[in-house]
């Protein structure tokens, strides 16, 4: 909603206005950039973060920023939410997140296929800190429900997750949690607001790792956790405790790249689909998971609560190490690197065998599953916005490499 009550209707409409309007001295037309770490205060203005609640003005920018708040009322206008907490990192809005709704005695459910650092964060603090942690297949809606137990606070679920890109029905788990009086939190860093979004299907809480597809460049890092108003402050306060302020030039950077998001994400998907498309014919790729092919075992879930297949691939290959290795040291246009969502295409392989030694936390009868779903391991890809026709000969020009 703008200042005169005009009401966005359009995603790229919020995506480009929501949370910003022309300086009112200068009259700019786009945001400025407050890198202030303090601002002029009245005398009876309280010192403590604690009494700061309710506080319309600004203080000190680890509680609060101009461009941060810009920021955040954006991302509150794309994902249909009362409020949002932006942070300096998708791992620092995690970990917030966990800690507002875990204490000692309490537990969670939490896929067991999730982003390495939160899976890692759950398999190694959070249990010291005395709160339990099952991991389960949260394609499974049996699997889910006979995980709850009378202790359990939330279920925490990524869709589609890294690096396999498998899909989790929100409105569903949604209900499992509600039903057990627990919450549900949805990373939705992978399909972004333009695909999906959980608060509308019943989650309480989305996280997204801003540097990736909202960003959209690679050039910065931020984090963000949506909800209702209430939950927020509490999450608010842990932010300014523990310290993982968002940089008010990173959020302006993100802001920038959130105009574009709709745009993007449409190139990302049809770039994606040529790409997977090719790939799921390529004699050296064992299976293809992209969830806009009909060969996606839930394609029909993906197309009932995604708008846009995003531009994520995961797929397995023969002889994946030296592939792996021709990746790094022969691809011209795909540049092999970690992350995600950015304008030139990443490539990666993860091993099986390293996923399971450093962030799962799972049973032998799941760690066995998993093995025989991801065979040596998976290539996790994501596709920018280079022409299809370049990165399938940059891909195949690569594989073919290999053994000849």
């Amino acid at each position: 909603m703008s200042a005169n009550n005009f009401e966005f209707q359009g995603l790229q409409t919020t995506a480009i206005h929501a949370g910003e309007k022309p300086d009112s001295t200068t009259r700019a037309s786009s945001p400025n950039i407050v890198m202030s770490s303090s601002f002029v205060t009245d005398a009876d203005t309280p010192f403590s973060a604690e009494n700061l609640q309710g506080q319309t003005t600004f203080f000190y920018t680890r509680e609060g920023n101009p461009t941060v708040q810009q920021l955040e009322q954006k991302l509150a206008a794309l994902e249909g939410a009362e409020a949002c907490v932006a942070f300096g990192s998708g791992m620092a809005a995690i970990s917030a997140l966990m800690f507002h709704q875990l204490k000692s005695g309490d537990h969670l459910v939490m896929s067991d296929v999730a982003y390495v650092g939160a899976a890692e964060l759950m398999k190694g603090l959070i249990p010291s800190f005395g709160i339990q942690v099952t991991r389960v297949n949260t394609t499974d809606l049996k699997a889910v429900e006979a995980a709850i137990q009378t202790n359990t606070k939330l279920i925490h679920i990524e869709t589609p997750c890294n690096p396999i890109v498998r899909l989790s029905d929100i409105r569903a788990i949604a209900q499992i949690a509600h039903a057990a009086g627990a919450k549900l939190s949805v990373d939705s860093t992978f399909a972004t607001p333009v695909a999906t979004q959980p608060l509308s299907l019943g989650a309480d809480f989305v996280v997204h790792s801003l540097s990736k597809y909202l960003c959209g460049h690679g050039d910065a890092i931020g984090g963000a956790v949506l909800g209702a108003s209430d939950e927020l402050s509490g999450i608010r306060d842990l932010l300014v405790h523990l310290g993982g302020a968002l940089s008010p030039f990173n959020a302006w950077l993100i802001m920038r790249g959130i105009a574009t998001l709709p745009i993007r994400m449409k190139a990302h998907q049809e770039n994606a689909l040529k790409v997977a498309q090719f790939l799921e014919s390529h004699p050296q790729v064992k299976q293809m998971i992209y969830p806009g092919l009909p060969s996606h075992p839930q394609h029909e879930l993906a197309k009932r609560q995604m708008r846009n297949f995003s531009g994520m691939i995961a797929f397995q290959a023969k002889d994946a190490l030296a592939v792996a290795q021709a990746f790094a040291q022969r691809l011209q246009v795909i540049h092999y690197a970690v992350s995600l969502g950015h304008q030139r295409s990443l490539i990666y392989y993860i091993s099986t065998q390293e996923m399971l030694e450093t962030s799962f936390a799972l049973d032998e009868t799941q760690a066995e599953a998993y093995r025989n779903f991801a065979g040596d391991g998976v290539f996790r890809l994501s596709v920018g916005l280079e022409d299809a026709e370049d990165l399938c000969r940059d891909l195949d020009q690569t594989m073919s490499s290999v053994g000849g």
